[in-house]
C-alpha cells in the first residue's frame, strides 16, 4: 500500500506540472487558435534564465521566480505574438507549424549559445520541509506543484468564463472584425494570451527542474513539455478542466509504469513511450473531422517544367557533384553526398506536404526503418535498399490508416506521437529489432561495381535524386497530382465527384515514406555506422521547418533544403546564419508559402525579370490567375486560387 502511494503521489506531481503546460498550449490556441510547437523550447530557455539568476547571479529563488514568471516570459511571449505570430495569423495550419517550429529550433540554438553545455543545477522549493502521509514523504517542492496546478486550472477557466478580458481573449478567435467593432482590440487580446501562455511555459519549466535537481538539459527538456501535448489533446485544446484531468491521469500513467511493470528494454521502452500512446489515443477519440468545402487562400505555385528542361537540370545537378568531386576535400565530398541523402529525404515531403498539405513529423522515422533495414540486412546489394524502401512504405501505411478521420493539426500531431513511439520502443530497442548502440552496414555494390569511395557515392545519391525527382514532376503532371491538389483544395468537392480520399491519403503517405526509407538505405551505406542517435523524432521538427522554407512545392526545394539541413549539421559555426535565414523564410510564408525557391521564381513574374527576358509567359499567367479570382470574388464565390491549386506546380 506505501509503495502504490509512493508511486501516486509521484504521479500527481508529474500530472501538476504536465497540466500546467498543457494550460498554456490551450489558453494560446483557444484564444488565437494557433498550436505552439515552440512551448517545451520556451520553457526550457525560461528555466536556464531562473537559473542564471538565482544560480549564477545570486538572487533569491523567490525573486527569480517572480522576474522570469511576471516580467521576462510574459515579455517574450508579447514580443514573439507582435512580430512573427501576427504576420501569419490567418495562414493555414502548416505554416503556422513550421514557423513555430522555427521558434522552437531558434530557441535551443539561442540557449546552447548562451548557456554553453555544463554544470546547471537549480534547488528543490522549500527543501527539507514537508508532510509525512503512513510512511510516504511528500516534499515541499511536490505540495507547491501540485497547489499551484490547481490554482493555475481554477483561476484560467474562471478567467476566461466570467470576465469580460477573458471573454474578449476567446471572442477574437471567433470574429475579430466583429469584436473590433464592439470595441475590442483583437491584436491586443492576442498578445495578452501569448503572454500568459509563455509565463505558464515558464512555471512548468521551472517546476520541473526543481523537482528532480538535475543538470539542465536543452533538449530533455523540451521534450518533457512536449509530454504536454497529450494532456492539451485531452481537453481537445479548448476544455481546462478536461486538460487538468487529462494531465494528471497521464502523470499517474508515468508512475505506475515506473513502480510496477517489469523491467528491462522493452518495458523502458514502453514506459518512455506512454505519453506518445496517450496522445495518439486522445487523437482517434477525437470526433471525424469534416470535409472542407472551397479552397484555401494563398498564391499559384511555381511553374512545371517540360520533361526537357528536367533533363537539363538534372544534369547540371550531376555536373556539379562531378566538378564538387574534383575541387573538394575528401571530406567535403562526403557532406555533399550527405546533403544528397538528406535531400531525397526532403523530396519526400513534396508530394504529402507540398501537393497534398499533408503535415508530417515522422519522416525521419521513416528515414531510419530503410538505415535500420541495410543494416540489419548488413548487404550490399541494391534490395537492400530495396527492401528499406518497402517496409518504410509499410510503416507510412501505418500512420495513414489510424489517422483517417484526422485533419490539419491533429493528423500533424499524430505523426508526432507516431514518430516518439517508433524512436523509444523500436529504434533504441535491440530486444524488438532496433539499433540499440549503433550497427555497421555496407557500401551498395550495383552491376558489379562497390560504391566504395565518397566521391562515386556522391554521384550515386545524385543519380538517384534526379530519378526520383523527375517521377515526382511526372507524378504533378500527371492525372495522380491533379487529384491531390483538388483533394487538399476541397475534399467535399471531390468525394462528390466520387473520387476516394482515403485511397489517396493511404497512398501518398506509402509513397512519401518509401522514398525517405529509400533514402535512409542510402544514408546508412554512407556512414558505414548508424545508430538509434541519428533518427530521433525530434528531427523532423527542423527538417519540416527547413524544407518548408526552401519550397516544399518543388524539386528544387527539396535539393535546397537536405544542403540546408546538411550544412546545420556539418558546419556548426554557421548554424546562427542560418537560423537567422530560415527565420526570415519561415516569417515569410505568410507572402510567399513556396519558400526560398518561391521567391526566386518570383523574379519571372516581375517587371524586371521581364525585361531580362526571364518570363513573360509566367507574368501572362499570374495576370489570368489573379483576373480569375477577381471574378470568382466579384460574383460572390467562396473559391480562391489555393497554395496547392490548380495552377501550382513544381520547377525543376
Amino acid at each position: 500500500m506505501n509503495v502504490f502511494l509512493t508511486y501516486t503521489v509521484l504521479g500527481l506531481v508529474i500530472g501538476a506540472s504536465y497540466a500546467i503546460a498543457a494550460s498554456g498550449l490551450v489558453l494560446t490556441y483557444a484564444t488565437t487558435r494557433i498550436f505552439n510547437v515552440a512551448h517545451g523550447a520556451t520553457a526550457m530557455v525560461m528555466a536556464f534564465v531562473y537559473w542564471e539568476l538565482a544560480d549564477n547571479q545570486g538572487l533569491s529563488t523567490w525573486l527569480s521566480v517572480l522576474i522570469v514568471v511576471f516580467g521576462v516570459a510574459p515579455l517574450f511571449g508579447a514580443l514573439l505574438e507582435r512580430w512573427v505570430i501576427r504576420r501569419v495569423a490567418d495562414a493555414g495550419v502548416g505554416v503556422t507549424l513550421v514557423v513555430t517550429c522555427a521558434v522552437l529550433v531558434g530557441l535551443i540554438g539561442a540557449a546552447e549559445k548562451i548557456w554553453p553545455p555544463g554544470v546547471h543545477q537549480v534547488q528543490q522549493f522549500f527543501a527539507g520541509h514537508g508532510v509525512t502521509v503512513g510512511t510516504v514523504r511528500i516534499t515541499g517542492n511536490e505540495l507547491l506543484t501540485v497547489a499551484l496546478a490547481v490554482v493555475v486550472g481554477a483561476v484560467l477557466w474562471a478567467f476566461l468564463t466570467f470576465t469580460r478580458l477573458g471573454v474578449a481573449m476567446r471572442a477574437a478567435v471567433d470574429d475579430k472584425e466583429l469584436l473590433a467593432l464592439h470595441g475590442g482590440r483583437p491584436n491586443l487580446m492576442s498578445s495578452i494570451a501569448w503572454a500568459m501562455g509563455s509565463a505558464l511555459a515558464a512555471l512548468a519549466g521551472i517546476l520541473l527542474v526543481s523537482s528532480e535537481p538535475s543538470e539542465l538539459n536543452y533538449i530533455s527538456l523540451t521534450l518533457l513539455v512536449v509530454n504536454s501535448y497529450a494532456a492539451a489533446m485531452a481537453g481537445r485544446l479548448t476544455s481546462l478542466p478536461r486538460t487538468f484531468v487529462g494531465a494528471l491521469v497521464l502523470g499517474l500513467l508515468n508512475a505506475y509504469a515506473s513502480g510496477y511493470l517489469w523491467t528491462g528494454p522493452g518495458w523502458t521502452g514502453f514506459r518512455e513511450a506512454i505519453p506518445a500512446i496517450f496522445l495518439l489515443l486522445m487523437l482517434l477519440l477525437m470526433p471525424q473531422a469534416q470535409l472542407r468545402v472551397g479552397r484555401l487562400a494563398g498564391v499559384a505555385g511555381v511553374r512545371t517544367p517540360e520533361m526537357r528542361r528536367v533533363a537539363v537540370a538534372s544534369a547540371l545537378v550531376l555536373l556539379a557533384v562531378v566538378f564538387g568531386n574534383a575541387v573538394l576535400s575528401e571530406v567535403n565530398v562526403n557532406r555533399m553526398a550527405l546533403g544528397l541523402c538528406f535531400a531525397i529525404l526532403a523530396l519526400s515531403l513534396v508530394p504529402l506536404t507540398g501537393f497534398s498539405g499533408y503535415v508530417s513529423l515522422a519522416q525521419f522515422s521513416f528515414f531510419g526503418v530503410g538505415a535500420l533495414t541495410v543494416a540489419k540486412m548488413h548487404s550490399s546489394a541494391p534490395t537492400a535498399v530495396l527492401a528499406g524502401a518497402v517496409l518504410a512504405a509499410v510503416a507510412g501505411i501505418l500512420v495513414a490508416l489510424p489517422s483517417l478521420r484526422l485533419q490539419g493539426l491533429y493528423l500533424a500531431l499524430s505523426t508526432i506521437a507516431f514518430a516518439q513511439i517508433m524512436d523509444t520502443m523500436v529504434f533504441q530497442n535491440p530486444s524488438l529489432g532496433g539499433f540499440g548502440g549503433s550497427l555497421t552496414t555496407k557500401r551498395l555494390d550495383m552491376f558489379g561495381y562497390r560504391f566504395t569511395s565518397d566521391k562515386a557515392y556522391a554521384l550515386l545519391a545524385a543519380a538517384v535524386f534526379c530519378v526520383l525527382g523527375a517521377a515526382v514532376i511526372v507524378l504533378r503532371k500527371g492525372r495522380y497530382g491533379r487529384v491531390l491538389i483538388a483533394l487538399r483544395d476541397s475534399p467535399a468537392a471531390c468525394a462528390t465527384l466520387g473520387l476516394n480520399p482515403r485511397t489517396a491519403r493511404v497512398a501518398v503517405f506509402a509513397g512519401s515514406a518509401a522514398v525517405a526509407g529509400l533514402g535512409g538505405g542510402l544514408y546508412a551505406g554512407l556512414q558505414n555506422q548508424v545508430g538509434s542517435t541519428n533518427f530521433q523524432f525530434f528531427n523532423s521538427l527542423p527538417l519540416l521547418l527547413i524544407v518548408v522554407c526552401a519550397g516544399v512545392t518543388s524539386v528544387s526545394g527539396a535539393l535546397l533544403g537536405g544542403m540546408l539541413l546538411m550544412a546545420l549539421n556539418s558546419y556548426p559555426s554557421t548554424q546562427a546564419y542560418l537560423f537567422l535565414i530560415l527565420a526570415v523564410a519561415a516569417v515569410g510564408l505568410g507572402k510567399q508559402p513556396n519558400g526560398i525557391t518561391g521567391w526566386l521564381f518570383s523574379l519571372r513574374d516581375n517587371p524586371l525579370g521581364a525585361r531580362l527576358g526571364l518570363g513573360s509567359a509566367g507574368i501572362a499567367r499570374g495576370i489570368a490567375t489573379r483576373s480569375a479570382a477577381s471574378q470568382s470574388s466579384a460574383s460572390g464565390g467562396a473559391v480562391t486560387v489555393g497554395a496547392s491549386g490548380e495552377n501550382a506546380e513544381v520547377e525543376a
